[in-house]
């Protein structure tokens, strides 16, 4: 019998990572398939395979959005895919795996290079390079986010020394979370974001730029900047500095790491970041003082956003931009976006309770998994609905999150973790005029179970 393995994952490591996990596992069993997943999530590395393991596999599916060493599975068969196409077809992958044809020895070296290639291909996407540094930096977010909200609980300014509320504990809390997490959180991107375009040789340059892009003020707009820069500057070094194989070694941990952080060290300082601090600058003033009209537009085009693919490209735009601005101490947006994130999954599990007659046993079950999906802020709880009934669901949970995001901002709610959805609402701080950004996300629900509702007919 012919043994699969798989790799599964997302850019948040949340949601997208053990859905493809479970897509596949079941279309396997269904198919009487001996396969293991191993799953990249928000944890680490899950499962994971050993080399007998690899050695005895027929062929290995990929299906992630973040950086995966495929050089392990070096003379194996290997499908390299989106890890939406993971969830969507997952017993197409497992056929396809199936049907592949056992690699000869005599075509190993040949294969080394295909796959060397494909990876090649896969990873010249900006969108899956972005993601695999917000990936990264995620972790510090919500660490950073939440130590800061605690801190206040001994008050605004307790880790002032010269303020008369001080208090050491206070002042630790910021230290730790404000003064070490938040100011990592750049770097990081910047650096994983180079990583994921030129490998090892790519994360100096890019953590480099990353501070760079903090200690001039150009902020998580410079952080992007300076990934990318680094990244694509260490890959043409890479490719165009010639040595002997003696050298190579010298090459990838002295010369394109020197080479390339002088490179984007001078250009960060001396072109790029004075302008990017101007945007940024002007960004921040201009969410910082907007009126609320101008409020309410950004959390109704944030809001549609986010249910617009449910943790697709669009989805992910937003959400980065949210999570950007934290960093410049913006926190409306992250909150009207996690916001509007729950109501598609929590408006039709209501659409489900309301009028069960239009949806079927299936769906009603479904619903009941949603509501939970909703309330932990995974988006993507929406999906079989969608894909179910597109043209009238997604319409209905883009209004749905739409008003949601708009009353966020309307009300003036704030959020300090990008993640976590109503199991954050409890903590000392971490959302700003709370009992408001709750009645925002009950009111999107709403509306999102009633327009989707009244565009439904009955099921038969």
């Amino acid at each position: 019998m012919k043994k699969l393995l798989a790799v599964t994952g997302c850019a948040t490591g949340i949601a997208h990572t053990y859905m493809a996990a479970e897509a596949i596992q079941k279309a396997a069993k269904e198919k009487n398939v001996e396969i293991k997943v191993e799953t990249r999530g928000a944890s680490g590395t899950e499962n994971k395979f050993t080399e007998e393991e690899i050695n005895e596999a027929h062929a290995i599916i990929i299906a992630a959005d973040t950086d995966v060493d495929a050089g392990r599975f070096a003379g194996k068969n290997v499908i390299n895919v989106g890890v939406a196409e993971g969830i969507k077809n997952a017993h197409g992958l497992i056929a396809k795996a199936l049907a592949m044809n056992e690699i000869a020895k005599k075509d190993y070296a040949e294969e080394v290079n295909k796959l060397k290639q494909e990876r090649s291909a896969n990873m010249s996407g900006a969108y899956k390079h972005l993601l695999n540094g917000v990936s990264y930096m995620l972790p510090l977010v919500v660490a950073g986010g939440l130590l800061i909200a605690i801190s206040f609980i001994f008050g605004i300014k307790a880790f002032d020394p010269s303020d008369p509320e001080y208090n050491r504990i206070a002042e630790a809390l910021m230290t730790i979370g404000g003064g070490s997490a938040f100011a990592l959180m750049v770097p990081v991107l910047a650096g994983f974001i180079a990583f994921s375009i030129a490998e090892k040789p790519g994360l100096a340059p890019g953590l480099v730029g990353g501070m760079l892009a903090s200690s001039t003020g150009a902020g998580f707009l410079g952080g992007i900047i300076a990934g990318f820069l680094a990244g694509y500057v260490t890959k043409w070094l890479k490719e165009n500095i010639k040595v002997s194989k003696n050298f190579e070694g010298i090459k990838s941990i002295l010369i394109l790491p020197f080479l390339a952080t002088l490179i984007v060290g001078l250009l960060m300082t001396f072109v790029i970041g004075t302008p990017v601090k101007g945007i940024m600058d002007g960004l921040t003033d201009w969410l910082t003082g907007m009126s609320s009209t101008n409020a309410v537009f950004l959390g109704l085009l944030l809001g549609a956003m986010m249910a617009f693919d449910m943790g697709g490209p669009v989805n992910k735009v937003a959400y980065t931009f949210a999570v950007g601005l934290l960093a410049s101490n913006v926190f409306e947006p992250m909150a009207a976006v996690m916001a509007a994130g729950m109501t598609p999954p929590l408006g039709l599990w209501l659409a489900t309770v309301l009028a069960p007659k239009k949806y079927t046993i299936d769906e009603r079950e479904a619903g009941k998994a949603a509501s939970v999906l909703g309330i932990s802020f995974i988006t993507e709880g929406a999906i079989p609905f969608a894909a179910a009934d597109p043209l009238r669901v997604i319409p209905s949970i883009m209004v749905g999150s739409a008003v949601t995001g708009g009353l966020s901002m309307l009300f003036g709610a704030t959020l300090r973790a990008p993640h976590g959805g109503i199991f954050v609402l409890p903590i000392p701080n971490a959302v700003g005029n709370v009992l408001m950004y709750a009645l925002a996300i009950i009111i999107g629900t709403v509306v999102t179970a009633i327009v989707v509702n009244t565009l439904k007919k009955s099921k038969e």
